[in-house]
């Protein structure tokens, strides 16, 4: 019997001691959660007061790339001066180019055409006359009618107008390795660029490039990187 007392007195003592550790734990549970509220609130203020700042940098970024363009000096020189120039328009397509000249005009037409047209590139010539860039994503006239890539008799990569036995050469890109391309090709494609390939597209200007790219020789590479 005395046993069973002992027993039941453990028991009572157990539960008031699990309560407290109960009470305990959860007013520790409690304060911890406060604790890591207030630092979180904290550490949002600190990062609200930074955003201005972040914001700043943000617009001095934007700023610089807006104006990351090169002044255009040769044009700030030329409109120190009252002196008419023979202007050139240079349309420069992706296969081939073709020039126009647009007349005799001051320099402050000049920059109105500049500012009409700011993806042009301007430069001034040796002889004084104003040189314009525009870049075509196309074919020029020559080359969609009688565009043809082919290899020169020094075993270049060229553009020709007209088949390559005409030798009217239009560009020329790159030295091919020829001893390989004849023990990898098959010879009909070797006859092919010989005889000249008509370029009909752009997708087709480009897929002819890319695929005897592969058999440039390593300096020409290296120059190709270069230009």
């Amino acid at each position: 019997m005395r046993i069973f007392r002992i027993k039941r007195q453990l028991r009572r003592r157990w539960k008031k001691w699990r309560r407290a550790i109960w009470t305990i734990s959860a007013c520790g549970l409690v304060a911890l959660m406060a604790w890591l509220g207030l630092l979180l609130s904290q550490q949002m203020e600190d990062l609200m007061a930074k955003e201005p700042i972040a914001q700043e940098t943000l617009g001095k970024l934007m700023e610089a790339t807006t104006s990351s363009e090169p002044p255009q000096e040769w044009l700030e020189s030329l409109l120190k001066t009252d002196q008419a120039r023979i202007v050139h328009l240079n349309k420069i397509y992706t296969c081939g180019e073709e020039s126009e000249v647009l007349g005799k005009m001051k320099p402050k037409e000049i920059a109105l055409i500049i500012k009409e047209h700011p993806d042009w590139e301007g430069r001034l010539g040796a002889g004084g006359d104003v040189w314009l860039d525009e870049r075509i994503n196309g074919l020029s006239d020559t080359c969609s009618k009688d565009g043809y890539m082919g290899i020169d008799e020094n075993g270049n990569l060229t553009l020709f107008e007209g088949p390559p036995k005409k030798e009217k050469v239009l560009k020329t890109f790159f030295q091919l390795d020829v001893e390989t391309m004849e023990s990898v090709l098959p010879e009909d494609v070797l006859r092919q660029l010989q005889e000249g390939i008509r370029i009909q597209d752009v997708d087709e200007y480009n897929s002819v490039l890319s695929t005897f790219s592969d058999f440039a020789l390593e300096q020409s590479e290296k120059v190709m990187q270069q230009n």
